[in-house]
């Protein structure tokens, strides 16, 4: 049977919230997020991020997070920066695109945004004759595993200040970033350096679900109303509230993706010590090793996994992600097989 690497959702959900679901499937609560499960994950997350004022809603999935999230704080004609790698740019079917918003995209080797690079858009729009870069698109953990510290968050949030641009990260895995051994920020800091910003927990335990968090706010009204249109204003809501009240009462998703990451590092430190190269320097749940093309192969007859980079003819970069549920002997045996070659 191969065992998949390919991603951090294959498995279901976390034992606990399966129980916790099945516990209150008969009870009756209001619809569309006004629930007293959905109530108390915000009283919850607002806890977490020390802010009392800041809007939590509920919504099924990243793509369609940001699909929300993104044209709700744009004005028809306005743009928004990412990366070549962030995920509105290569993977989301041009959700942006179609809501009408251009995604303004430039280079980085490491998948995070600078200063320098986002002056760079600026510096090329210039009058009404095109459109107006208005927001910051960025995620931590990015695309390809990188994080952003302390410092360089606190820079970028400046300079969008500065700038008069609204700074906007896509938090799918930031449970695997907050967690990981070279980061330096907690939630609450995170939270005070960006304008909105969402928690994955499709990712990290849960069945479905992110929580947007709205810090600005100029960019809180009527953020129901762009949820209805968009069917995303789900009747049982209370699914969502239940799931992070489980995940956040005791912390269970900070230990989960510690556990996504242990897994990844034991991964990466053993290919490391074998003497392969990796496409980027990821502590997080993604890692990027480089292979010849036989030992992909090889490989791909007992794992699942993406080819995510071609680097020459014979070598190319593979996507391993670990999960909350990533058992530790499939990591062993991941690992043995490489160092016998089969």
């Amino acid at each position: 049977m191969i065992y998949n690497f390919k991603n951090d959702y294959t498995e279901g959900v976390h034992p606990r919230i399966l129980d916790s679901l099945k516990q209150t499937n008969l009870e009756q609560h209001e619809g569309y997020g006004e629930d007293r499960y959905c109530r108390e994950a915000i009283g919850l997350l607002r806890h977490k991020i020390k802010n009392p004022s800041a809007d939590i809603h509920f919504v099924s999935g990243g793509t369609h997070t940001n699909a929300i999230v993104i044209p709700s704080v744009l004005k028809p004609y306005e743009s928004v920066i990412s990366t070549f790698t962030g995920h509105i740019n290569t993977h989301e079917a041009g959700a942006i695109e179609h809501a009408g918003h251009k995604v303004n995209v430039v280079e980085s080797s490491d998948g995070k945004l600078s200063c320098k690079s986002i002056q760079t858009v600026l510096d090329a729009h210039t009058d009404e004759h095109m459109v107006k870069p208005k927001l910051v698109y960025i995620s931590n953990a990015t695309e390809i595993g990188t994080l952003y510290k302390k410092n360089e968050l606190e820079t970028l949030s400046r300079f969008c200040r500065s700038k008069g641009l609204l700074l906007y990260l896509d938090g799918a895995r930031i449970g695997s970033a907050l967690c990981s051994q070279d980061n330096d920020l907690t939630l609450a800091q995170l939270s005070q350096l960006v304008d909105v910003f969402y928690i994955g927990g499709t990712k990290n335990g849960a069945m479905l679900g992110e929580a947007v968090i709205i810090i600005n706010d100029s960019l809180k009204e009527d953020f129901r109303f762009h949820l209805k249109q968009k069917g995303a204003l789900l009747a049982k809501s209370r699914i969502f509230g239940l799931q992070f009240v489980e995940l956040f009462k005791d912390d269970l998703f900070f230990r989960l993706a510690e556990h996504a990451n242990a897994m990844a590092l034991k991964l990466s430190r053993s290919i490391e010590k074998m003497g392969f190269q990796f496409l980027s320097k990821s502590a997080t749940n993604q890692i990027f090793p480089i292979f010849k093309q036989d030992v992909i192969n090889s490989l791909n007859k007992k794992y699942g996994f993406y080819v995510w980079e071609n680097m020459d003819d014979q070598h190319a970069a593979i996507r391993l992600v670990t999960s909350w549920a990533t058992k530790e002997e499939a990591v062993d045996r991941f690992i043995a097989d490489l160092e016998a070659g089969f």
